[in-house]
């Protein structure tokens, strides 16, 4: 039986092992302080430690951006992996689509002749199209902004983490290189060992002294090459991140139309009421009636309102005016005093025992020849 093994070159294979622990003693002797080490020049480790900056924060910024996009981590890893394996991706649906769906199907168990139930439609719709828009924006996110930096660091950052990886190993070779030299340097003299002179191992440690010091100067300039490149890489990453500002106005435009347009369908449903500020606080006022009600002597006002008594004006009461009490009780000549601090579409009204807000676009002042009494 014939068994086809890999040609090993045994001669490689032993040197790149005296290598390996070469560069292991070295490591050594430097973690433990009892040799020297070759520096980086100070260009250099500015280089990279923008680098270790750059690949740092955007990390943060890519994680923290599909954080923001897509909330459920759990939906964030199925995507990785579909991703991965180059599958498409299952299209779900988002809570305001959830939320959407059931305010539509509540609605319709209401009926569609109840102003709830048609309110309930109606809000259903709008979150529906909410949902569209947060998917379009999602995607376009990714497309303008997540994945071009995940391609960086996958693509470039991996790149120069590669490349910095072999110009530390051609470092700690030069260093071994650099303490053989030391070595052999301080035997010359003494008598040759197992046949071989000092003069000669030092002329060895010499040349290879030489070639790891070219062959770490090339990696060097390589490596400098593409940290330089980082800056490049950040232009292109301001102009992804101006698309993604862009795609965010869009999206929370979209937003504000869409809510806008229920807005005003809502609106037309019902007839609108005025808001009054009473006590500090937003109420709801009458929209065409004024509930005035009997009260005693020793109770003259309202709650929060201050009146200014002193300023009363006689009115006459259009005849569109509703009054949600029996007519009968009051004629329609009051007196009305202006609410303090002043209200802009009502003025307190009061006749005999009967106080309330009266809607300034239903009372006529009258002039003293035109009282009735």
């Amino acid at each position: 039986m014939n068994i086809n093994l890999p040609n090993f070159n045994v001669k490689n294979l032993v040197k790149e092992a005296g290598s390996t622990i070469s560069r292991v003693v070295q490591l050594t002797e430097e973690k433990l302080g009892t040799t020297e080490r070759t520096e980086y020049d100070l260009h250099f480790q500015n280089l990279a430690e923008r680098a270790d900056v750059t690949k740092s924060w955007t990390e943060k910024i890519v994680r923290d951006t599909e954080s923001v996009l897509i909330p459920n981590p759990q939906n964030r890893v199925e995507d990785f992996i579909f991703e991965k394996i180059e599958k498409t991706k299952p299209k779900r649906l988002s809570n305001l689509e959830h939320l959407a769906l059931d305010m539509i199907e509540a609605g319709g168990d209401f009926g569609q002749d109840m102003a709830y139930g048609q309110a309930l439609i109606k809000v259903g719709q709008a979150e529906q199209k909410l949902g569209q828009c947060e998917h379009d924006f999602i995607a376009t996110s990714g497309i303008c902004f997540t994945q071009p930096l995940r391609k960086f660091l996958d693509g470039e950052m991996k790149t120069i983490s590669k490349e910095r990886g072999i110009l530390e190993t051609k470092r700690l070779d030069l260093d071994a290189c650099k303490n053989r030299v030391k070595k052999a340097r301080s035997m010359l003299g003494q008598q040759s060992k197992d046949g071989i002179s000092p003069e000669v191992v030092f002329e060895q440690a010499e040349r290879d002294l030489r070639v790891a010091q070219a062959e770490f100067d090339r990696q060097s300039e390589i490596t400098k090459l593409l940290l330089d490149g980082i800056s490049t890489s950040q232009a292109s990453h301001l102009r992804h991140l101006h698309a993604f500002v862009q795609a965010q106005v869009r999206y929370y435009k979209q937003c504000g139309d869409v809510m806008e347009q229920l807005q005003r369908e809502l609106a037309k449903m019902q007839h609108p009421k005025p808001r009054l500020r009473i006590n500090s606080e937003d109420v709801d006022g009458p929209p065409s009636s004024v509930s005035m009600h009997s009260c005693d002597s020793d109770s003259t006002t309202t709650v929060g309102l201050g009146l200014d008594s002193d300023n009363d004006n006689i009115v006459h009461l259009l005849e569109d005016f509703n009054i949600d009490f029996d007519t009968s009780a009051i004629s329609t000549v009051i007196f009305v005093t202006e609410c303090s601090p002043l209200n802009e579409d009502y003025m307190y009204g009061k006749q005999g025992l009967m106080k309330g807000l009266v809607p300034r676009a239903f009372v006529e002042m009258l002039d003293e020849q035109d009282i009735p009494f």
